[in-house]
């Protein structure tokens, strides 16, 4: 049985809580890495706040969820495929299948480096998110995460446990003049994902075992049909908690995403830990539209914490709200689970928790309104993107380089 400590790290509340520590630690001025300096909190707001009107004039802003990326250069390839080949389904089928594809796509969707480019029918070249987001789609829509040729628009177990590097290598064009970051890890992140689906047929069903049974299994817990995010995201750290190659083990229990900083001190198991869920709750901004297609409302949005990854991160820095206390080496590479890497993660979490009231000031938004599901999206993600291509152009770069192992960023 997982000890109490460990288990409640597996929620959006100790994301926040814990992050906020750290950020409490560093404004004590004790953290050897990072200030903070908190007059530039209105220079990021004014600039996020400018992108977001740029990008939505009406500022009708969408969630922020992978099914953004499959519109990449103006083409919305999951609505072509949707009125194609899946207009005979219901509302719950089609609900299923969007869960399958947002589940593996996001799995998918770790930093692919600046050298990936993946090369679209038709000319279209596209790298970074947008490009795993679309040869995921691709991946999906030629049956590669389906065991079944008569049902092929479907993710299974038994799929998703053959997959290996030279199957998924091949679909996303990864090779010696296309590296792509973490082939190998993406691939243990998918094997692993069959397997916990297999083994969890109270969430994911079993004929066949697919990520698509969350939907059956969450709309039994919402009779009213009313869905508290928290719960999705509750869910997917139950069910995933086996599938993260490189999270932290304490006492035999897998954490996940989880790093550890100085900041947080319990006296207990979880002395120490800082959970972040980064792609699980990706994951969980991303099912939002499925759940909802399914005919869920999905209530207290702002739950769920931002997301603690370079784009985010890299407008505090590069906007001068967090300052490195020593000049940043591009050339130096840090690990994910670094003390350095971890604080950074959890001041970006703190961070856009404040900046959030700055912004939708600016915008005119309520919290309801304008919650960080809608912040990242019009929104802090692309003012990173965009103030990354200016400070280090031409591809952008983070501020802080990252050893990323396909997992975490």
């Amino acid at each position: 049985m997982t000890p109490p400590e460990l288990l409640a790290l597996r929620s959006p509340s100790a994301v926040r809580a814990r992050s906020h520590q750290v950020l409490d630690h560093v404004r004590a001025g004790r953290s050897p890495h990072f200030t903070v300096e908190e007059a530039a909190l209105g220079e990021v707001a004014d600039y996020v706040a400018a992108v977001t009107r740029q990008d939505y004039p009406t500022l009708d802003i969408p969630y922020h969820s992978r099914w953004r990326h499959f519109a990449a250069g103006g083409r919305d390839r999951w609505a072509a495929l949707a009125a194609d080949a899946l207009a005979a389904l219901d509302a719950r089928e089609r609900a299923r299948t969007m869960v399958d594809l947002a589940v593996v796509s996001v799995l998918l969707d770790a930093g692919a480096g600046d050298a990936w480019r993946y090369r679209e029918p038709g000319g279209l070249v596209i790298g970074r998110s947008e490009g795993l987001a679309v040869a995921s789609l691709a991946m999906f829509a030629a049956g590669g995460f389906s065991f079944s040729a008569q049902d092929p628009l479907r993710v299974d177990a038994t799929a998703l446990i053959g997959i290996d590097a030279a199957r998924l290598g091949a679909f996303f064009q990864a090779g010696p003049d296309n590296p792509l970051v973490g082939l190998e890890g993406r691939v243990t992140l998918l094997n692993r994902l069959g397997q916990a689906l297999a083994a969890r047929p109270d969430l994911f069903g079993a004929n066949p075992p697919r990520p698509g049974g969350l939907v059956d299994a969450l709309a039994a817990e919402a009779p009213l049909g009313r869905l508290p995010a928290a719960r999705i995201l509750a869910a997917l750290l139950d069910g995933l908690a086996p599938i993260w190659p490189a999270g932290l083990v304490v006492e035999g229990v897998a954490l996940g995403d989880v790093g550890r900083h100085p900041a947080i001190v319990t006296g207990d198991l979880s002395e120490g830990l800082v959970p972040f869920h980064k792609l699980s709750q990706w994951l969980t901004y991303s099912l939002l539209e499925p759940f909802e297609a399914a005919g869920l409302a999905v209530t207290d949005l702002d739950d769920l914490t931002a997301l603690p990854e370079y784009r985010n991160g890299g407008l505090l820095l590069d906007l001068g709200l967090v300052v490195p206390r020593a000049p940043l080496d591009p050339a130096q590479k840090h690990p994910p689970g670094s003390e350095m890497v971890v604080e950074w993660r959890a001041l970006t979490v703190a961070l856009l928790d404040l900046l959030a009231d700055a912004v939708r000031e600016r915008l005119g938004f309520t919290p309801d309104a304008f919650p960080l599901a809608k912040l990242l999206q019009g929104g802090t993600w692309t003012a990173g993107r965009r103030i990354a291509a200016e400070r280090r152009p031409p591809a952008g770069p983070p501020p802080l380089a990252i050893l990323a192992d396909g997992t975490v960023f």
